[in-house]
């Protein structure tokens, strides 16, 4: 493998490999900048927002945004880096966060006001006057923010990186592990925009067309993990190639990676499906209905 831990892996000596695991955080520059700038921009513009719309832009916004870029520096900078490149299962907890976890918590910021706020006035000035006053890129954001685009680009990426000639690529070559990694961050973002749909955007789709978007995304994960459950051999020679850790096989280590991307997947998926059927249930609409409903079968029975 072309990247890892920047030590050297020894197979007699498993104590010392795991040791340099969990001592390797990665500090990259291009990594942390971005974080901290980030970071930096969404709370001075929560900041003025807050002040503003306090319900809003209530703190637990701010909390969401700011666990999103703290999960995305561990997924990316901590020792679950180097330990993914030694075994699948904690490679797919590194995919888990990229695509499930990261994008909702950033999504449940809000960020499209508060980091437009945080910029500089003049860099706020210039891109509001030319760069999102574009109908090209009002055209674009409307067509990528579309369920339907959402749903087949998540859906694409998660299955197509996952098939072992791409996924071997990505093992042997830094670039293609850090363009797999941007599909995977990218495609969640837009997975999760109509689940979340983040304020001010508009609503696209009618709010219980969410619960069968959900359900097909948790089918199609329960399919690519059985995929691993099942295969009786390892799809992915590398992992059969590197020193085993804990004494754990290829092929149990890529069972239990499937069972990861199962089990906790679908508990991911299946959240806010729980929580939308009991908004849904408990709209003003619906207790209208109900109350209608019970009124009519009062005055039959009378």
């Amino acid at each position: 493998m072309s990247h890892g831990p920047q030590f050297e892996i020894e197979k007699n000596f498993p104590d010392s490999v795991i040791t340099g695991i969990f001592q390797s955080w990665t500090f990259d520059p291009w990594i942390i900048t971005p974080l901290l700038l980030t970071a930096g921009v969404y709370l001075r513009g929560w900041r003025d927002l807050h002040r503003r719309l306090p319900r809003r832009f209530a703190v637990w916004r701010l909390i969401a945004f700011q666990a999103g870029l703290l999960t995305l520096f561990l997924a990316l900078a901590s020792p679950l880096h180097p330990l993914a490149e030694l075994l699948l299962q904690f490679h797919m907890i590194q995919h888990m966060l990229l695509m499930m976890v990261i994008p909702p918590l950033l999504l449940l910021g809000a960020p499209l006001l508060p980091l437009l706020r945080g910029l500089p006035r003049p860099v706020l000035q210039y891109g509001l006057s030319h760069v999102f006053a574009s109908t090209a890129l009002q055209r674009l954001g409307r067509f990528l923010t579309h369920p339907i685009v959402c749903l087949v680009a998540f859906t694409v990426s998660n299955v197509t990186w996952h098939l072992p000639g791409l996924y071997e690529l990505a093992l042997r070559s830094e670039f293609w592990h850090d363009v797999q990694h941007v599909f995977f961050l990218s495609t969640g973002l837009l997975f999760w925009w109509p689940v979340v749909q983040p304020w001010p955007s508009r609503l696209r789709w009618p709010r219980w067309t969410m619960i069968p978007y959900l359900l097909f995304a948790d089918i199609q994960n329960t399919a690519l993990s059985a995929f691993l459950i099942f295969s009786e051999r390892v799809l992915y020679p590398t992992y059969a190639a590197v020193p085993r850790l804990w004494g754990i096989s290829a092929l149990d280590d890529q069972a239990a990676a499937g069972a990861i991307m199962w089990v906790p997947g679908s508990v991911i998926f299946l959240i806010p499906v729980g929580v939308l059927a009991i908004r849904l249930l408990d709209s003003p609409r619906t207790r209208s209905v109900t109350r209608n409903k019970v009124s009519y079968e009062a005055v039959k029975v009378e």
